[in-house]
């Protein structure tokens, strides 16, 4: 049992819905190093890991059923399922009255994310996306730069990493090899289920784009290049943003393993620039007249990891702290991956992205 609960503390009640690789690798461990956290509910398919998962962390409860953790007296849930769940399972714990982190994508509709958007605001409950960037230091002084270049015109946003055994492998990557849960290869080589690169790591990029933006993209033609299972491993899209900016996103899982995550982001604005880039850890804005202005970064400070998130919503649900990390960011990214992979489907055509307003 967790020390809040031992002592009599304020103490927050946690389900974790979808205890996979992920979650059983950063959002349970965690969870667990808070003291105010009791570990309640845990649920996956598979009996066996299941048990284990359910012993290693001290869960009360275990079940392969989902719905059965709805009857449980819990505050807040994480759900970390396959994509094409995050929807259903999403809107019953804010309808239960659960604050929820849900893993990025938070679901594959756009219809359906901006559902969960509104139906957070309904219940009065925060409903995060599981993005770890934007609990890093310093990374908060991108948007302050954004602010001094002027209405933005133009942008690139890219994303590449390691992952193509993910997409296109035995479902995993070396560094994760002695993980005694696995990522499940039917979770990222299912196009119906979400998996490929878009929605599985160009999530994270475009998340950064639209937390530091108010963008929304309007119109989209893409091309990708696919693994022979049909799911995305490269893409490419050019994209027309409400506001009349245009904007070119890239995407690919060929970084050999051994080296980083490569997130850049460049937004050129009417009077300069901002460079982002995440993994030589710079933050470039430039100005008229040769002004340049480069952000100090400690090392390693934005090397990526994702407790900041499961820790946000603790904090939330204790009413503190903020969230980086809402659902409108996610469901803007939603639809602009949704666009992007339809119109690669189609042959390049022009999908557009904006298909109901914001809530």
């Amino acid at each position: 049992m967790n020390k809040a609960a031992r002592q009599g503390e304020e103490s927050i009640r946690v389900a974790i819905i979808g205890a996979g690789h992920f979650a059983y690798r950063v959002h349970i461990p965690t969870l667990a190093a808070r003291p105010e956290v009791v570990l309640d509910s845990v649920c996956r398919i598979g009996a066996q890991d299941l048990a284990v998962i359910r012993d290693e962390f001290g869960f009360a409860y275990a079940s392969e059923d989902w719905r059965s953790v709805l009857t449980r007296d819990i505050d807040v849930a994480v759900i970390a399922t396959p994509h094409h769940l995050h929807f259903e399972q999403a809107t019953a714990f804010l309808e239960k009255g659960c604050h929820v982190l849900v893993e990025k994508p938070m679901c594959l509709d756009p219809a359906q994310a901006w559902a969960l958007v509104e139906t957070a605001r309904r219940a009065g409950r925060e409903l995060l996306v599981s993005y770890g960037w934007h609990y890093k230091p310093g990374l908060k002084q991108a948007r302050e730069m954004i602010a001094r270049i002027g209405p933005i015109e133009h942008v690139l946003c890219h994303m590449g990493s390691f992952t193509r055994g993910v997409f296109a492998g035995d479902g995993g990557v070396s560094n994760w090899a002695a993980v005694r849960i696995q990522p499940e290869r039917e979770t990222w080589q299912n196009a119906d289920n979400g998996g490929g690169f878009a929605y599985g790591q160009l999530s994270h990029a475009l998340g950064l784009l639209f937390w530091l933006t108010d963008l929304r993209a309007e119109t989209t033609r893409a091309m990708t290049w696919n693994a022979p299972s049909g799911v995305d491993l490269h893409d490419a899209a050019v994209v027309r943003f409400d506001s009349g900016a245009t904007g070119v996103l890239s995407g690919s899982c060929g970084v050999p393993n051994g080296h980083g995550f490569e997130v850049d982001l460049k937004i050129y604005g009417a009077q300069g620039m901002v460079m982002l880039d995440i993994e030589t850890e710079r933050l470039i804005l430039k100005l008229p007249n040769g002004q340049r202005e480069e952000a100090s970064v400690p090392k390693g400070a934005w090397k990526y990891s994702c407790e900041g998130p499961a820790n946000a919503l603790v904090d939330l649900a204790l009413g503190k702290g903020g969230n980086e990390s809402n659902g409108d960011i996610g469901a803007r990214a939603v639809e602009t991956l949704f666009a992007l992979l339809h119109s690669a489907q189609s042959g390049g055509a022009e999908v557009r992205t904006i298909q109901r307003e914001k809530v």
